[in-house]
């Protein structure tokens, strides 16, 4: 590979991350919330979406928080293995991102989160005495005291980054500082 394309792969990677810590603060920003795909507890795909709460290029390691009595965990637990598909019609920009998870429910890593959290509406969501997608009896269930929230660091084993142009598509894979160039 040229000095040229390993430069332009530098590039595009410090951009990519650019996005994805610009994500983490800005509500509206495209790539706040990817699709989180998992393999579930039945062998069969899963994806859901999941808000970004951290993106770290030194680490290569990217965040999310749900409830630890949600599916995902189980199948996170189970197998690590996930992906995420972010997509943003501003840059025309497809990203897949393929991680190993690990999921903490104790630990300084949660207590920091529920700091954050616990201020905000969404604390309720990781009160409730009743797991995700259990029925609900009445419109407003009495919240916990103790919190369910759990922390998922997703360390990047790979990216695909594509972006559609109507000058030609081009897409790599990325590492920290190469890009292998590939037919879109």
């Amino acid at each position: 590979m040229t000095n040229t394309a390993n430069a332009d792969g530098r590039e595009r990677v410090h951009r990519i991350w650019t996005e994805l810590q610009r994500a983490t603060v800005d509500r509206h920003h495209e790539w706040r919330t990817p699709v989180l795909a998992t393999t579930g507890l039945d062998g069969l795909p899963q994806a859901r979406t999941v808000v970004l709460r951290g993106a770290d290029a030194k680490a290569q390691q990217l965040v999310f928080f749900t409830d630890s009595r949600s599916p995902k965990v189980a199948e996170l637990q189970t197998l690590p293995a996930a992906a995420f598909v972010f997509w943003s019609k501003r840059l025309s920009w497809q990203l897949r991102v393929r991680v190993s998870t690990q999921v903490h429910t104790a630990g300084p890593l949660v207590d920091t989160a529920w700091a954050r959290v616990s201020q905000s509406a969404a604390a309720g969501d990781y009160l409730t005495p009743r797991p995700p997608g259990s029925p609900l009896h009445q419109p407003t269930e009495a919240k916990q005291d103790a919190h369910h929230l759990a922390v998922v660091t997703a360390h990047i084993d790979h990216l695909d980054w594509l972006e559609l142009s109507r000058e030609g598509h081009r897409r790599a894979r990325l590492t920290q500082d190469t890009a292998e160039w590939l037919v879109p």
